[in-house]
């Protein structure tokens, strides 16, 4: 069993594994790779001058493989279903557990609503841990916004899902901040064109 199943391989998909992969958490993320990120040219993503959403995509899946995140590219997700122990999700390639999911998948939001997560109009409704109705689902990304759908802003929504289901792990807040010291120990040989 996996600790967490995050399903979209977008900017918040991505972000959410980095971020619980590098922490320790067993991370599987199904990526069917239709994100928009494809027909995207950036210009407000911080720190990135301008690039297009492919090569976007391309760094961020070289560092999420780099923390061992368990990346299963082109894998489409069929269904998720509550178990006892957490979550059982169907892809076209079989079953996967996990004791949390995340649901990453931009604008489609028809596996929330057969997981059973409640709605606020057309979005899914999370809390501000981005939690959804149903315990220990996070939606992120355009799944909980009706018209802010930017790669930025989709990105934060999967860190914090990744925060708030370490801090639940932990028993206490958690933070994820490396400093200068520890980062060689951290990033290794992992270089700033990865």
């Amino acid at each position: 069993m996996s600790d967490v199943a995050i399903v979209g391989g977008g900017p918040a998909g991505l972000s959410c594994g980095l971020f619980t992969a590098k922490n320790g958490l067993e991370t599987v993320l199904f990526d069917a790779d239709g994100t928009w990120m494809h027909k995207a040219h950036l210009f407000n993503y911080p720190g990135i001058g301008s690039t297009d959403g492919s090569t976007l995509l391309e760094r961020m899946r070289d560092q999420a493989d780099h923390f061992d995140v368990d990346r299963r590219q082109g894998e489409t997700v069929e269904s998720i279903a509550e178990t006892g122990d957490g979550f059982e999700i169907e892809s076209e390639d079989g079953t996967t557990e996990a004791s949390y999911v995340v649901l990453a998948t931009g604008a489609n939001r028809d596996l929330a609503e057969t997981l059973g997560c409640a709605f606020d109009g057309d979005v899914v409704d999370v809390d501000v841990t981005k939690e959804t109705s149903v315990e220990n689902a996070y939606a992120t990304g355009a799944m909980v916004r009706a018209e802010e759908w930017q790669a930025v802003i989709s990105a934060g929504d999967g860190a914090a899902a990744a925060l708030n289901i370490l801090t639940k792990e932990r028993g206490e807040h958690f933070h994820d901040f490396d400093v200068p010291s520890d980062a060689e120990a951290v990033f290794g040989s992992m270089s700033d064109d990865a």
